[in-house]
């Protein structure tokens, strides 16, 4: 065939029509979640052995402090050893048999089985975490104290976002004074408004039995939700420096008792709790993590637990927390890529901007630190949505901007696809024997679909276009959007039915 009728041929049919094609929506998201992560590794092979050796010996020779006395003798039945002087202390043998029973993968359900993720291995999901006390108002731009309705409006409004893989409570209802009715409330307000895979945290172990049983009316009936969880819990069963926390010991115990996953947190801070060496630091925090995994192990092997060992890093000037750091992107990548190594399901954190305001250094300590978590191989990325004002913060249109960037994040972790169809060939003699362009050209449109995001926040107008719509900035158009959510997407996941018989037992506020 002539060239000239090859290139005709191979035109997608003209002006109109490739309008029509680049107005549509895409046939395949070229960036939805779930990509691969652990290109980045900012640890050698060598590097790696060395922190984990010296985790193991911290383990063995060191222990824990302040084990409450269940724990202690489980831990001792399960193989560790009382020293006598208040600190329990588990052999290599012991810590290797906890990783090598330790589940590998599990599925975080959502209520909708259709919103499931599946943890483990190399797949990244970003999703949310946090307690923000403050939330930047969506109407005057300044900050003022949560409240439940926050919580209820940020949960809608994460339901109508892609990227976020599953939702933590983002905000604390400061608005709820009791503690029990703050934890019901906030477990109620992620049931009624998304089926994403959930997560909570409990105050106090005595309200996770109530608390369950409100689930398992969502679930179906009594012990529904125990078949089937769709949330996990947030715990901080270990206090840095190597030492448990009794209380949140005994929410592990619940937990697992209602086959409830969770992720075990470590959240030790550079200087402070932990070393302020980036390497000493990595050594302690994954020792306090592997005792989290030992605990585990001890009441129930092989418990779904997310290996979430988050390195927290202050500024050593002044003891301000500093989450959007240059350091704070290297510690979580390499905790990310420690994990990994090990085999363990991983949960770092990122995007936890110093920033007040949505502005330059809001975008620069974000796109920084979720790209190194995520380019490491982190398998669930916390904090990631939202989040503001050094964790103290949460912003409607921070949700929505972060949501951008992380199908910009998930299509630098795609990769290149290398193939004798995307190498071009055909359509690089085509170019240049015909009209000398690509522009419109059927492997161009095909392309076009497959391999490009496009951004809805993000303007790539020449400056008098985008002078001429308004010289609107992405903070504008975000806030827009979130509020163009908030006011349509009003979704009731429980029938009525079921919110009837919640709160039939529960206040619900």
């Amino acid at each position: 065939m002539p060239s000239t009728q090859l290139h005709s041929a191979r035109r997608s049919g003209g002006r109109s029509a490739r309008k029509a094609l680049r107005a549509a929506k895409p046939k395949l998201d070229p960036c939805p979640p779930g990509q691969r992560g652990g290109h980045y590794k900012p640890l050698s092979e060598h590097d790696l052995q060395q922190i984990y050796d010296t985790a193991i010996r911290l383990l063995n020779e060191l222990g824990m402090g302040e084990v409450p006395d269940r724990l202690h003798a489980d831990l001792l039945a399960a193989g560790a050893t009382d020293h006598g002087n208040g600190r329990v202390c588990f052999p290599k043998s012991l810590v290797e048999d906890a990783i090598a029973g330790a589940a590998k993968t599990f599925t975080l359900h959502g209520r909708d089985e259709d919103r499931s993720i599946v943890v483990g291995g190399d797949r990244v999901y970003f999703g949310t975490g946090g307690a923000a006390v403050q939330t930047l108002d969506l109407d005057d731009g300044l900050y003022r104290p949560s409240t439940l309705a926050d919580l209820h409006a940020f949960t809608r409004l994460q339901d109508a976002l892609a990227n976020v893989s599953w939702f933590t409570r983002c905000c604390i209802a400061t608005d709820v004074a009791d503690p029990f009715a703050l934890d019901v409330n906030t477990a109620y307000a992620l049931i009624r408004n998304t089926t994403k895979p959930t997560a909570t945290a409990f105050t106090l172990p005595e309200h996770i039995d109530p608390i369950i049983a409100m689930l398992d009316i969502a679930a179906g009936g009594e012990g529904a939700f125990a078949k089937r969880p769709f949330m996990k819990a947030h715990i901080s069963p270990v206090i840095s420096p190597m030492r448990y926390g009794e209380d949140a010991v005994d929410v592990v115990y619940g937990c697992i008792t209602h086959n409830m996953p969770i992720s075990c947190i470590t959240a030790a801070q550079a200087g402070a709790t932990a070393p302020a060496t980036l390497a000493g630091f990595l050594a302690q925090s994954l020792a306090e993590t592997l005792a989290s995994l030992v605990m585990v192990h001890a009441i129930k092997p092989g418990h779904p637990m997310i290996f979430s060992n988050w390195p927290l890093v202050i500024d050593l000037r002044t003891g301000a927390f500093s989450g959007g750091s240059g350091e704070t992107a290297v510690l979580n990548a390499a905790s990310a890529q420690l994990s990994n190594w090990i085999g363990l399901p991983s949960g770092v954190a990122s995007s936890m901007t110093d920033a007040k305001a949505i502005d330059a250094q809001y975008g620069a300590e974000k796109g920084i630190t979720s790209l190194a978590a995520a380019l490491a191989g982190g398998n669930l990325i916390y904090e990631s949505s939202g989040m503001t004002a050094s964790l103290l913060g949460a912003s409607f249109e921070a949700f929505v901007l972060d949501d951008e960037m992380h199908s910009h994040t998930y299509r630098a972790l795609r990769g290149v696809e290398v193939s004798e169809e995307n190498l071009g060939f055909d359509a690089i003699t085509e170019a240049v024997l015909g009209d000398g362009h690509f522009l419109g050209d059927s492997h161009t449109i095909a392309a076009m679909e497959r391999d490009y995001f496009y951004p809805t926040l993000a303007c790539r107008d020449e400056p008098r276009t985008w002078a001429a719509n308004g010289a609107q900035d992405a903070w504008t158009r975000a806030k827009a959007k979130a509020r163009d959510i908030l006011t349509k997407h009003h979704p009731a996941y429980l029938t009525p039915d079921q919110d009837d018989a919640i709160r039939r037992v529960f206040q619900i506020l």
